[in-house]
């Protein structure tokens, strides 16, 4: 059964005109989302698009238009009553490097470009869901904070949400939050998949390869952790992963490295799983040096390791039967869709393990609206009546989380 605030939004007489907006509009959003895909925004270099955000908010009429100290984009539309804000997100960065072609190529229905999908769709969708709340002349009651933030992909490590949550001028007012982030409106993500990440830094003496054969080697002190990573218990439920990524170290050939190193990303569903294979990885650290350094000759200097944290997703679930699950599984099945909930690692995971209600959804129609994320053949389907729906359903799934005054 459809809860009381989600019908009221759905038979509410400004809801019909908003969805009117958003159709007279699908033009100006596939111009927005082309516009906004082929200005460049590079981990930690996300700038340019964030002017062109800025910009874009204060054209659809939002108050308080500005950025934040870290970069985030922020706008109002203030509601009717004195209660906390929802923040609405997507996020402005892209995981392609300096110098990556971001020309749109259309074909079709189908546009193709590095980060139009991830997360540009839902930067787009979400300029088109303020201007018909604002054309419209619906009231939310509660205020809504658009952010179009920054820091969500790899390394960035959720640093846009992060400042908004502990740091942001608004931080003691937000009391829900929605990213927008993801090619399926029915996928309903409720669970945050933690992560630890680190670089992990080996160091000794090295030495002449055959002159100096028998010193202390750092490399078999690393390769005596990734063969223990292997063997790590990880449960598939809750689903737990320790995944070494990337590799480097030693200068030649014929000379025992002074360095070596790997990156390691650990995930969980479970904080208490992901803390226990954080605990197990750093005690095999400290017993693979102690080991080589046991095994060879030290006379030079021993082997060493420093690991440096360089990422943190908390892990945490927003319950099935919370509030904004239930109002947003109500808000995209009365579209025709069929939402399911599911985990993953997104902007949600600051709110959702600060214990602030939290979801994040996509701004696609289907697992068939997109493909190849993260690759430079990225693209998305934006079939005028399968991406309308979805903007309809997404407005809804907004508005049910304020409500609406009469």
């Amino acid at each position: 059964m459809t809860n009381v605030v989600t019908k009221n939004v759905l038979k509410h007489a400004g809801f019909q005109q908003a969805l009117d907006h958003i159709d007279a509009g699908f033009d100006r959003f596939i111009a927005e989302l082309i516009t906004l895909t082929e200005i460049p925004a590079p981990p930690f270099k996300e700038e340019r698009k964030a002017a062109a955000y800025l910009e874009m908010m204060r054209e659809a009429g939002l108050e308080e238009v500005a950025s934040d100290e870290i970069g985030n984009v922020c706008g109002l539309i203030r509601g009717t009553g004195n209660d906390g804000y929802l923040v609405v997100a997507a996020h402005l960065d892209t995981v392609f490097p300096e110098g990556t072609d971001v020309t749109v190529r259309r074909e079709g229905t189908k546009l193709f470009a590095p980060g139009i999908g991830d997360d540009t769709r839902g930067l787009a969708a979400n300029l088109t869901l303020m201007r018909a709340i604002k054309q419209s002349g619906i009231r939310p009651k509660k205020t809504i904070l658009f952010v179009g933030d920054v820091g969500e992909e790899g390394k960035g490590d959720l640093r846009g949400i992060r400042h908004l949550f502990t740091e942001g001028k608004y931080r003691d007012r937000i009391d829900a939050f929605i990213s927008v982030d993801g090619p399926e409106m029915a996928s309903i993500v409720n669970q945050a998949v933690g992560s630890y990440r680190y670089r992990v830094t080996f160091n000794g003496p090295g030495g002449h390869s055959y002159g100096a054969f028998g010193t202390v080697n750092p490399a078999y002190a690393m390769a005596e952790v990734l063969t223990g990573l292997s063997k790590l218990y990880l449960p598939t439920e809750p689903k737990t992963t320790a995944t070494p990524s990337v590799f480097g170290g030693g200068t030649s050939i014929n000379a025992t490295p002074e360095t070596v190193w790997f990156e390691l990303d650990l995930r969980s569903l479970s904080q208490s799983e992901l803390d226990r294979i954080d605990g197990e990885f750093h005690a095999m650290l400290e017993n693979a040096v102690a080991a080589e350094n046991a095994r060879a000759d030290i006379s030079s200097g021993p082997v060493t390791v420093e690991a440096r944290r360089i990422g943190h997703r908390p892990a945490g679930t927003v319950a099935a039967n919370s509030a904004i699950v239930t109002s947003s599984i109500d808000a995209i099945k009365a579209f025709g869709f069929e939402p399911s909930l599911m985990a993953s690692s997104t902007d949600a995971n600051i709110p959702i393990s600060l214990g602030v209600p939290a979801v994040c959804v996509g701004s696609g129609f289907g697992p068939d609206a997109g493909g190849r994320v993260h690759s430079l053949d990225e693209w998305i389907d934006v079939e005028r009546e399968g991406q309308l729906k979805s903007l309809h359903a997404l407005l809804a799934v907004v508005l049910s989380i304020t409500d609406l005054e009469d």
